[in-house]
Formats: C-alpha cells, sequence, structure tokens
C-alpha cells in the first residue's frame, strides 16, 4: 500500500518506553491470555473521544472488559438487513461468543458527537445533515432522545447536557431490540447498566431504573 507511512516517532517512542517498562509478569499475562483466550465478564460501549479512558476507571487490565467504541456511544436498534453492521456485530460477539455478564453503556460530559447531533437536528449544522456524511447519518440514531427535550424550556448548554444521558438512555433502549440480549436480560443471566463520565473531575453517574434519572455513584 504506497499510501502507507511510517509510524510517526513519537510514537515509536512511546511504544519502546512501554516495552522497556514492562514487568515479567505483566508479559507472562499477555502471554497466559494469547494462549488461553479472552473471558470478559462485561462489555463497555463508549464514545471515540480520546479523553474517555476506560483504564483510569475501572482499572483495565489485560483480559477485564470487551471494549466498544463509536461516535456519541450509541447502539442501533436490531436491524437483520444483511448488511455491515459494525457496533452490533460487536454487541453479537460479546454477548453470544464471549456470554458476558454486563453490558455497560457510558457517555460523557463534553461530547462533541452529542453536540453535534443537537445542531443537526436544530438547523444548526447543515454539513452533517446530509446523506453523505457517515457522521450525521449515525448520530441520527439518537433522534428519540432530541425529540424528548422539547417542551422542556432548557436552554442550549442545559440541552446539550441532558441529550448525553439520552444517548445512554436510547442505546439502553435499542440494545432491548436484540432478542439474544432481551432473552438473557428476561433470565437474568445478562444485565445492562447505563453510565454517565464528568470528563472535568471524573465524577461517574449510574441511571437507576427506579427513579428514572442519573445519581452520582
Amino acid at each position: 500500500m504506497e499510501h502507507a507511512k511510517p509510524l510517526p516517532e513519537a510514537l515509536v517512542a512511546r511504544y519502546r518506553a512501554w516495552q522497556d517498562r514492562r514487568s515479567s509478569d505483566e508479559i507472562a499475562r499477555y502471554a497466559e491470555l494469547a494462549e488461553k483466550g479472552q473471558n470478559p465478564t462485561a462489555m463497555i460501549i463508549t464514545c471515540c473521544d480520546s479523553r474517555v479512558l476506560i483504564s483510569e476507571i475501572f482499572g483495565n487490565e489485560p483480559g477485564d472488559f470487551f471494549i466498544h467504541r463509536n461516535i456519541a456511544n450509541l447502539v442501533p436498534p436490531y436491524e437483520p438487513d444483511g448488511e455491515s453492521h459494525g457496533t452490533s456485530a460487536a454487541i453479537e460477539y460479546a454477548v453470544i461468543a464471549l456470554k458476558i455478564q454486563h453490558l455497560i453503556v457510558m457517555g460523557h460530559h463534553a461530547c462533541g458527537g452529542v453536540r453535534g447531533c443537537h445542531d443537526m437536528l436544530a438547523g444548526l449544522a447543515p454539513d452533517l445533515d446530509t446523506p453523505t456524511s457517515f457522521v450525521g447519518t449515525w448520530l441520527r440514531l439518537l433522534k428519540p432522545g432530541f425529540d424528548s427535550l422539547a417542551g422542556r424550556g432548557l436552554g442550549y448548554e442545559a440541552r446539550i447536557a441532558a441529550l448525553e444521558k439520552q444517548a445512554v438512555l436510547v442505546s439502553l433502549e435499542n440494545l432491548m431490540t436484540f432478542p439474544f440480549i432481551s432473552d438473557r436480560v428476561a433470565t437474568g443471566t445478562l444485565q445492562l447498566h447505563g453510565v454517565w463520565k464528568d470528563i472535568r473531575d471524573g465524577g461517574l453517574e449510574l441511571y437507576d431504573a427506579e427513579s428514572g434519572g442519573f445519581a452520582p455513584l
């Protein structure tokens, strides 16, 4: 591939520094995982945002979590239409092949994808509101959450903040449209969880189905 270039020197330096500081126990752990395979108990669906680090929240050791990232941590509804569905494929593999017991959707403060969705649906981002925009088409999954904010009298920033948590709820609702998820939830072999991370101070809020809101953990 003639367009592929060598890695930037900064990344090469980081790689070499990582190799130098690896302990013998860590190397042995990776070797064991490579030989025996992975057996995570939880899948985490979160945003592509570079500021969202799973390891700083839950202590991400090798083999702990099956992690899937996409813009605005969205889950599409179940659509077995023979087309390519990356997020749905990751969920299917985690639930059916890995038999995870917990599926966590994690949103976050200052999500650019959520803001883009709001602006697109509010008529403020026409560049996203076009069939040729992959981002805009993807973010339209959040339209039910956007519509739910109508009539609440929220200002611009308050609407963005509310929509960040709606992104979690819409994804949780869409997860239940997958038969292999709803069946496992019904039998108690799989639990769904919704969380929202404040990247300013590291705070975490957990969705409570009984109250219908998020509360600090």
